[in-house]
């Protein structure tokens, strides 16, 4: 029993290793996320910023509506990214939840194996007991009486 007991820890600390390993790469996965959005931030404020420059020394309406739709494709990107957030935060989310359930297994199997060790050892000590009892009877009824 004490044998399944162990390969059951091992195994749930290989999943907990494996839960952490998940949750790091998701947390990383949006962070990158987070860089990626705030790039395209920045770029669209300085593109706003050159359209600004450019229109005050004269725009053709060529170029203002080419400026534009550019602007435009940059803010349905923007919307685009800002709705995969939740995606990514959902990944975070689902391997924290993994990881938490994994490591409560761990533990539980770690508490049952140091209780049947605590079990096992006041039993031993309860045996031992019985053992050095029987020999101060023993020894004591064999002493000669005066």
């Amino acid at each position: 029993m004490d044998n399944a007991l162990e390969f059951l820890l091992e195994q749930a600390k290989e999943r907990e290793n494996q839960a952490v390993l998940a949750l790091n790469q998701a947390r990383t996965e949006l962070e990158g996320y987070y860089q990626q959005l705030s790039q395209i931030e920045k770029y669209r404020l300085d593109y706003c910023q050159q359209l600004v420059d450019r229109g005050q020394q004269g725009l053709t309406a060529s170029q203002y509506s080419h400026l534009n739709r550019f602007l435009t494709t940059l803010d349905e990107t923007l919307a685009k990214q800002k709705q995969a957030e939740s995606h990514f935060k959902g990944q975070v989310e689902g391997c924290e939840q993994n990881w938490l359930e994994n490591r409560k297994q761990r533990r539980s199997y770690e508490w049952l194996i140091e209780k049947k060790r605590t079990e096992k050892a006041k039993l031993e000590n309860i045996r031992e007991q019985k053992q050095m009892d029987e020999f101060v009877t023993l020894q004591f009824a064999r002493r000669p009486s005066n």
